[in-house]
């Protein structure tokens, strides 16, 4: 297998399992708190292993003002995660994921307020397809109290917003630290921030949660990250950023077979319109 087909391999499986991180949030009977916890946690173990297979020192480069950057990052990322969770609780797989997928609009518009950067004509019909998207996801407004999809939209949407305020934060503030020692710091800042509110309902977890979890950590966070940065060996970023932006489609899918949540035609063409947004070529 030639470099450039593993590169795509590789990505196109990191795409799978950051889709499937939906997908294993609904199937954990637990709170946003413990598998926002337990996947941090799983995911630092796997990444120390990592970092120590590959004899890259963990505390490499590290000063006070890198543990700063990493605080705030490592925050973005909990709040990131945890509303994730919430949404996918709330609304379920593809309406939470379709909010998350939203981000690249939020990329764009922070970019133009904290780095400055000017927004083109392409920038803006982007925006617009977002907006145009999430419109047509939205859910039409019930009679019924246990409806939640509209709101757990909104969470999706702010776990997109996060996201992308993570993603501006590491590219204004970029440290001087490899991806795997960056994703540990960051994970360990997650699981040292939502270690306090584990502690009431993690008594109720069932093995079978503890084992979704470590998958969650381990397949869907430490994994899917290094092949994600495995695949940058061959591929350009904007291309690795393409396949991982189909995470929606590989999540839609995936809980489509396994709980039956078949998006509506309404659905199905907001999400095309998001999705477009976010794999469409930005100009250099």
């Amino acid at each position: 297998m030639t470099s450039a087909r593993q590169g795509l391999v590789s990505a196109h499986i990191a795409a799978f399992l950051f889709g499937l991180t939906g997908v294993l949030g609904a199937l954990i009977h637990s709170t946003p708190a413990i598998i926002t916890f337990g996947r941090a946690f799983f995911a630092v173990l796997a990444l120390a292993i990592a970092s120590f297979l590959l004899r890259s020192p963990i505390t490499k480069n590290i000063n006070r003002h890198t543990l700063k950057i990493l605080f705030f990052s490592g925050l973005s990322l909990a709040i990131h995660w945890f509303t994730f969770f919430i949404a996918i609780k709330t609304a379920g797989v593809a309406i939470a994921t379709l909010g998350f997928a939203s981000f690249p609009a939020f990329i764009t518009l922070l970019e133009r307020l904290l780095l400055k950067e000017q927004i083109g004509k392409r920038e803006w019909f982007l925006l617009a397809l977002v907006l145009i998207g999430l419109i047509l996801v939205t859910p039409a407004p019930s009679t019924d109290p246990g409806n939640t999809s509209a709101s757990g939209l909104i969470w999706g949407i702010i776990s997109g917003f996060a996201f992308a305020i993570l993603a501006v934060m590491n590219r204004k503030n970029a440290v001087n630290l490899n991806p795997v020692q960056l994703a540990f710091w960051q994970n360990l800042v997650v699981a040292a921030l939502t270690l306090p509110f584990i502690f009431t309902h993690i008594h109720l977890l069932a093995p079978r949660d503890y084992f979704w979890i470590a998958v969650l950590g381990v397949m869907c966070t430490a994994l899917s990250h290094y092949l994600f940065v495995f695949s940058l060996r061959s591929l350009t970023a904007r291309t690795a950023g393409l396949i991982i932006a189909l995470e929606p489609v590989y999540a839609i899918a995936v809980a489509w077979i396994l709980f039956a949540e078949a998006p509506s035609e309404r659905m199905i063409l907001g999400g095309i319109l998001i999705i477009t947004a976010a794999v469409f070529p930005k100009k250099a």
